[in-house]
């Protein structure tokens, strides 16, 4: 299993710079999670609570916000990198197209991870950026 994760973190652009031994070790706190066709992963302004940055190993998701679908989501994607890094609430829904696979990681368990790999903070600012923008456009 430990080489399907390795995959998976593979195929995630935040992590692309990073080498397979580290993700290897990331890998190691991954916990896989399955949700039926039409499950509600996360809420849009929801609470908290879940915390979890998600990689899709198998199936579909989308992405709404307000409404409005923003996304679809397959093998490789992400979402939740925002609740990596801070406390606040959901800012998109995500609900299962599919049977859905995920593997899921913590704040606590990615945070070491970070600061002793600066190169993924730094893709991971990249790619945060680059979503204020898009929804700037828009």
């Amino acid at each position: 299993m430990a080489s399907d994760q390795v995959d998976s973190l593979k195929r995630v652009p935040l992590l692309a710079d990073v080498d397979e031994r580290h993700l290897e070790r990331l890998a190691r706190s991954l916990k896989e999670r399955t949700y039926d066709e039409g499950a509600e992963i996360t809420t849009e302004g929801g609470a908290t609570g879940n915390r979890f940055f998600f990689v899709i190993a198998d199936g579909s998701a989308t992405v709404t916000v307000g409404g409005d679908e923003r996304a679809k989501l397959g093998p490789g994607d992400y979402f939740g990198e925002m609740a990596l890094i801070d406390e606040g609430a959901r800012t998109a829904t995500v609900v299962a197209e599919t049977n859905l696979r995920c593997y899921t990681l913590t704040p606590w368990e990615f945070r070491p991870f970070v600061e002793e790999h600066p190169e993924v903070a730094w893709t991971l600012l990249r790619t945060l950026m680059q979503r204020l923008r898009d929804d700037h456009a828009r």
